[in-house]
């Protein structure tokens, strides 16, 4: 598959790594960043062609596909002008920022019939996949409770190394949209729809910023799971995600990467895949090259990825749902997710 990379920055270099880790499934044709010479610089430390807008890539390119890697208030727009150029998309998380712009982009999603996957690469860690697969085979119960912690650490020169972070208008948010939305995706895709969120946010550690650097929230599933989630850039020195799924037969907890502890009064510990990919690269890394041989399959294969644009959605309203609880100092109730 022929990619396209929109957005030379720090995490478009990371997908531009990702793109060459995949050897002959995959090549990099093009980089577009309105910063030519940094568009210029990833190609050549990788491959393809510098362009300085997109347009320009789908007049003069051969790609099947695009990677959206720039700020979060833009995915929904650049991500709708490639479908409507004819390519597939994979689009860095969040969605966008708000429900009005993940919709637009469902709907042109629908309209072309191409695939769009939202990145939620932690799902594809084999000690993640063997939880879904507990609660898939009944062996921790009927689940009852989660708990998602990103107890992360940014210094004030992550917010003060770009203009756009921790604004509003296209950050979107800050600790909780940015760092742990990727810990709450894993507790929804456990516990099901987000029916109900009770919230508190604050700004304890960073100054000039429009955004939260600490967000805590109880939510209810329609299932009556309750979820515990605490985001935070405000936690020195940082600590590994950790997340506890809670049944009524069982109990699984992720911690550093690993499945740190599985018991089940039903089964034992399910089986963890085996992720390919460069010997020295982390679980991280290898479950991000894990999601990008997903999309290329679900292309290839002409179905749905692991990660909709559906699935990205709810994460987002979720997060959105967490924002206005603590604004209006109340419960809130979430609408269809």
């Amino acid at each position: 598959m022929r990619f396209a990379l929109i957005g030379a920055g720090a995490i478009g270099t990371v997908h531009a790594r990702l793109i060459e880790a995949l050897g002959n499934e995959a090549e990099l044709v093009a980089v577009v960043d309105q910063d030519l010479d940094r568009a210029g610089k990833l190609v050549e430390q990788y491959r393809g062609e510098a362009f300085a807008t997109p347009a320009e890539v789908y007049a003069a390119s051969s790609a099947d596909a695009v990677s959206i890697c720039l700020p979060s208030a833009l995915h929904a727009e650049y991500a709708i002008e490639a479908l409507q150029a004819g390519k597939h998309v994979i689009v860095e998380k969040p969605v966008d920022i708000s429900l009005e712009a993940a919709d637009r982009l469902i709907e042109a999603q629908r309209s072309t019939g191409l695939t769009v996957s939202v990145i939620s690469q932690r799902r594809f860690q084999p000690p993640v996949a063997q939880i879904r697969t507990a609660i898939d085979t009944g062996a921790l119960g009927r689940v009852t409770s989660g708990i998602s912690e990103s107890a992360f650490f940014r210094p004030q020169s992550y917010y003060d190394g770009d203009d756009w972070r921790g604004t509003l208008a296209i950050d979107g948010g800050g600790a909780l949209m940015n760092q742990g939305i990727h810990a709450l995706d894993l507790l929804v895709w456990m516990l099901g729809r987000p029916v109900q969120v009770s919230a508190q946010t604050g700004m304890l550690a960073h100054s000039g910023i429009e955004v939260e650097d600490l967000a805590g929230a109880s939510i209810l599933f329609e299932s009556g799971a309750i979820g515990l989630l605490l985001a935070s850039t405000a936690a020195y020195p940082g600590r590994p995600v950790r997340l506890t799924i809670h049944g009524d037969q069982g109990t699984a907890v992720l911690d550093d990467d690993q499945l740190a502890y599985f018991a089940s009064a039903e089964s034992g510990e399910p089986e963890a895949p085996v992720l390919d990919g460069p010997a020295d690269w982390g679980p991280v890394e290898l479950a991000h090259l894990a999601q990008y041989r997903d999309f290329i399959a679900a292309v290839r294969d002409g179905r749905a990825p692991a990660v909709s644009l559906e699935a990205g959605r709810r994460s987002l309203a979720t997060v959105l749902a967490v924002y206005e609880s603590a604004r209006l100092g109340r419960p809130v109730e979430l609408k269809e997710t």
